[in-house]
């Protein structure tokens, strides 16, 4: 099974903060289950695991596409773990979740899939699209698109958008500029472990 649709609350208490996977937050600040506040000393192999998984359940991968994402990051140039953050904040469900559209990812993946969202004036319904600099993302032209587009504008899932992306209100459009800087990741990860964990599959 490609996602994940089980308790949201129950993932972020035992991986800590994922503003794009759920809005809420936890309660109760130790992982969930009956040995959840027992203190255990963790393997350095459960400690990248862990950071392998807030990645995978933060942005809605597959372990699968997770996988092809690393192995594209170590062809390009530059940090492989910087070059993976990259390649994840520029697609475009996530890209439509930073602008505000959407909730979450998964609301703002459902967007699209739904076929509300336009790149450069055409309808695509490909969440796992890469933006590029010069793409200009908007809401389809009809009533229940831009309905659904200002209800979610009201209460955006982050407050701050990225430089790499300007965004109208009043036009419902929005333009990347570039590619997203390492401190615009709004995910608290440390993704050298991650690369660390795929270093034998990749």
């Amino acid at each position: 099974m490609s996602r994940y649709r089980g308790p949201r609350l129950r993932i972020a208490r035992r991986l800590g903060e994922l503003p794009g996977l759920t809005r809420k937050s936890a309660k109760r600040a130790y992982p969930p289950g009956q040995h959840g506040q027992a203190r255990k000393k963790r393997s350095e192999y459960a400690i990248r695991l862990e950071e392998k998984q807030k990645l995978r359940f933060n942005y809605g991968v597959s372990e699968r596409q997770l996988l092809r994402y690393v192995r594209k990051a170590r062809r390009a140039a530059g940090s492989t773990g910087q070059v993976l953050l990259q390649l994840l904040e520029m697609r475009l469900d996530n890209t439509v979740f930073r602008m505000g559209l959407g909730p979450t990812i998964p609301g703002a993946r459902q967007l699209v899939n739904h076929g509300h969202v336009t790149v450069n004036g055409r309808v695509v319904d490909i969440p796992s699209y890469q933006c590029r600099a010069g793409d200009v993302i908007g809401v389809r032209d009809s009533d229940r698109s831009r309905k659904l587009a200002e209800a979610n504008l009201q209460f955006p899932g982050l407050a701050h958008l990225p430089s790499h992306l300007e965004f109208d209100k009043n036009k419902m459009e929005g333009k990347v500029n570039g590619v997203v800087e390492r401190e615009w990741v709004a995910l608290p990860i440390n993704e050298l472990l991650v690369v660390e964990y795929y270093s034998r599959q990749a």
